[in-house]
């Protein structure tokens, strides 16, 4: 299979598995932000592989000036540095209950008046913002908790404390900008979240380049839990795509016994009353009961003898799925 096909087929898995999140529980999340994200994401990671913007714009088939106007809009703002110009029109908006077009273009009048004017766009696209008037007399308002999907409502305060609190300890560590910017969520609600990782002692506050930021030695998620499985999902999918992010990056082929880095699936055709059937769909709980008990054994010791200043992180992962299938294969 060749790279383009392996990235058809995973971009293929991804709107399964995105379509699937939009739509679980009888939700429907706002997706209007979603192509825009990702195309940012991408031109940020390319760029840190050391992509030349003018390889990277023809590796999306854009126009260099085309590319470098898309973006712009989450370049660092003139007017509120130390931001992208997105996260600085977002907050000057959310520091405000109405504000008109034109206030907007007067704040932000050092940066280029088409960005901000595509960045209002995009966060009205976003249902972030929202916007009522024509031309001249167009104001904006921010969303409330309520309107922003599941991330945003305030009875979800327990399952997006887990999802930061995940966040913060697959990046971090991250600022509170950063964070909002990854949520899209107002900056009172983040600092909510934090203020209650804080007091639970699951997130701790530290300084980077002179500004707070945030970080997480741990996450659990106990089993049973009624709140936390999108940071469950997150945490896992994290897990998965760091594995394969390192094994690509070995200068090693193939796979070997005694790998430290690397992933194995394996299917078993099984039914009600196979011999194997309790071994099988037992693995999963093995697994957990297995690493649950060493991680407790690594935790007290690193408790005793203390952290090196240099050290490894393992993460190790299992998923488990069990399909009805029915065989159509001849007789």
């Amino acid at each position: 299979m060749t790279v383009r096909l392996l990235i058809e087929a995973i971009v293929r898995e991804m709107t399964v598995l995105l379509a699937e999140l939009a739509t679980s529980g009888g939700i429907r999340a706002p997706l209007a932000n979603v192509a825009d994200r990702v195309f940012m994401e991408l031109a940020r990671e390319l760029d840190a592989h050391g992509v030349s913007r003018t390889v990277s714009a023809d590796m999306f088939g854009l126009a260099l000036r085309t590319y470098m106007r898309r973006i712009r809009r989450h370049d660092e703002s003139v007017t509120e540095q130390g931001q992208s110009l997105w996260e600085s029109v977002l907050d000057f908006i959310q520091r405000r209950s109405v504000v008109g077009r034109g206030e907007v273009l007067t704040h932000f009048a050092k940066d280029d008046e088409g960005l901000v004017r595509s960045v209002l766009q995009d966060l009205t696209d976003s249902g972030v913002i929202f916007r009522s008037g024509l031309r001249s007399a167009t104001v904006y308002r921010a969303a409330v908790p309520g309107e922003l999907g599941p991330l945003g409502k305030q009875a979800d305060s327990d399952a997006l404390d887990h999802v930061l609190w995940a966040i913060v300890r697959r990046e971090g560590p991250l600022s509170r900008a950063k964070l909002c910017e990854r949520t899209l969520l107002p900056v009172v609600d983040v600092e909510a979240s934090l203020a209650r990782l804080k007091n639970d002692g699951r997130v701790a506050e530290g300084t980077t380049d002179g500004l707070p930021t945030y970080r997480a030695t741990s996450i659990v998620i106990p089993l049973g839990a009624t709140s936390g499985w999108e940071a469950a999902v997150y945490d896992h999918f994290h897990a998965l795509v760091k594995t394969i992010v390192c094994k690509l990056r070995m200068d090693k082929d193939g796979a070997s016994s005694n790998d430290r880095i690397g992933g194995s699936t394996y299917s078993f055709e099984i039914w009600q009353g196979h011999p194997f059937e309790e071994r099988v769909h037992g693995q999963l709980a093995r697994f957990r009961e297995i690493t649950s008990a060493l991680r407790r054994e690594v935790d007290a010791h690193n408790e005793n003898k203390g952290v090196p200043a240099r050290f490894e992180r393992v993460t190790v992962y299992m998923g488990q799925c069990a399909v009805t299938e029915e065989d159509v294969r001849d007789s």
